[in-house]
C-alpha cells in the first residue's frame, strides 16, 4: 500500500460533500433569482487593487506587481480586495442603479471554524435606501435563502442590555469589564475610556454575539457612533448619543451579514481612515494608504445609499446545517 498515494488521493478532492455543493449552487439561484426580482444590476468588479478598505482589522492580503519576472520582489504594491466597495461605491457615484455582485473576498490571518483567507462575498447598495429599508430587504433576502420567517431586530444598546447586562453607551468600563472577566488586570485592555470599544467587541463576541438569532435570523442595529466605521451616524432621541446607522445580521449566533447607511462624506471618510490607521499602528501593524479611487469619487459625489455584505459561505453552511465552513466549500485554505 503505498500511503503517500492514498493520501494524495483523498486531499486532491472537495472538502464538502456534493449534496453540500449542490445546495450552494442552488442557493447562488436562489439569491439571483431574489435580485432580478427587484430589479437589481449584477456587476463585476476587481478583486486586485491599488486601492483597499482602511480598517483596523481588516488585514488585506498584499501583491508584488512586479514588472520584471525576474525580480519579482520589485514593484508597486497592490491588494486582493477585503470586499468589492470601493468599486461598487465608484459605479453608484458614476450613476449606477441598485447592484449587486457575488465577489471573492480575502482577509489575511482569517482561518478557523468560520473563516477563511479567501471566501464569497455576496454585496449589494441601493441609492436613496434607508436604514428601515435596509433591514427589512436583508430580512427579506435571508427568509429567502433560510426560510426562517421575518427576522427580529434589536438595537445594540437594548441588546446589550438583556443579554449581557450592562448599557454599552453609559455605563462605566470598569462595569463593562466586570460583565466579562472577574479579574480585569489580566485582560488584554486597561481600565480606560480610550479602550471602551475594544471591552465592547470583547463583550459582543462573547456574550452577546452566542445569543443572537437563536429562535430567528436577528438584526442587530443602531451601533456606538465610535463604532461606525464606514456608517453616517445620527443624531440620538431626546438627548441620548449619536448612533451609526450600522446593522448585522445574525443567526444561529453567527453573524451572516454587515450593513450601513452609507458614509458620504468625503472630509470625513479621511478623518475616520487616519484614525484607523492610528489604531493599526498602536496594534503593530502598517498603515494602509489613505487616498483612493473611492475618495476621488466621493469628492464628486457619491448619492446616499445603503449597502450590505454578506458571506455567502456561512449562509450555506448553516443552511444545510454544517458545523463549519470546511464543509459547503469545495477547496478552503487547507486544499487550495
Amino acid at each position: 500500500m503505498n500511503l503517500v498515494a492514498d493520501a494524495l488521493k483523498i486531499e486532491f478532492g472537495p472538502s464538502a460533500s456534493w449534496t453540500h455543493l449542490a445546495k450552494y449552487a442552488a442557493l447562488l439561484r436562489k439569491a439571483r433569482e431574489f435580485f432580478e426580482r427587484h430589479d437589481f444590476l449584477e456587476v463585476v468588479t476587481p478583486i486586485l487593487s491599488r486601492d483597499t478598505v482602511v480598517d483596523r482589522h481588516l488585514d488585506p492580503l498584499r501583491v508584488v506587481m512586479y514588472a520584471d519576472p525576474r525580480q519579482v520582489s520589485e514593484g508597486a504594491e497592490w491588494y486582493l480586495q477585503t470586499s468589492p466597495e470601493f468599486h461598487m461605491k465608484r459605479l453608484l457615484a458614476a450613476g449606477a442603479p441598485a447592484i449587486y455582485q457575488f465577489a471573492h473576498a480575502f482577509r489575511a490571518g482569517e482561518r478557523g471554524q468560520h473563516h477563511n483567507p479567501e471566501f464569497l462575498m455576496l454585496e449589494w447598495y441601493v441609492p436613496g435606501q434607508s436604514q428601515l429599508a435596509a433591514m427589512q430587504m436583508l430580512s427579506d433576502l435571508a427568509n429567502h435563502l433560510l426560510e426562517q420567517g421575518e427576522a427580529e431586530r434589536i438595537t445594540y444598546r437594548d441588546a446589550f442590555l438583556s443579554l449581557a447586562m450592562v448599557d454599552p453607551f453609559d455605563d462605566p468600563v470598569a462595569k463593562i469589564a466586570a460583565a466579562i472577566t472577574s479579574n480585569p488586570s489580566q485582560s488584554p485592555f486597561p481600565l480606560d475610556e480610550a479602550f471602551r470599544d475594544d471591552w465592547l467587541d470583547w463583550l459582543l463576541v462573547e456574550r452577546v454575539e452566542p445569543q443572537l438569532g437563536r429562535q430567528r435570523p436577528t438584526i442587530l442595529y443602531d451601533y456606538p457612533s465610535s463604532q461606525a466605521a464606514l456608517a453616517r451616524l445620527r443624531p440620538g432621541a431626546a438627548g441620548s448619543p449619536a448612533v451609526a446607522e450600522r446593522f448585522e445580521l445574525y443567526w444561529q449566533g453567527v453573524e451572516l451579514a454587515n450593513g450601513y447607511c452609507e458614509l458620504c462624506d468625503s472630509e470625513q471618510l479621511c478623518q475616520r481612515f487616519e484614525e484607523n490607521n492610528r489604531l493599526r499602528q498602536q496594534d503593530g501593524k502598517q498603515p494602509l494608504p489613505i487616498e483612493s479611487g473611492l475618495l476621488h469619487a466621493m469628492r464628486q459625489g457619491l448619492p446616499e445609499c445603503s449597502g450590505v455584505a454578506l458571506g455567502f459561505d456561512r449562509v450555506v453552511m448553516l443552511a444545510v446545517g454544517a458545523p463549519s465552513l470546511d464543509d459547503v466549500m469545495a477547496f478552503p485554505y487547507d486544499r487550495a
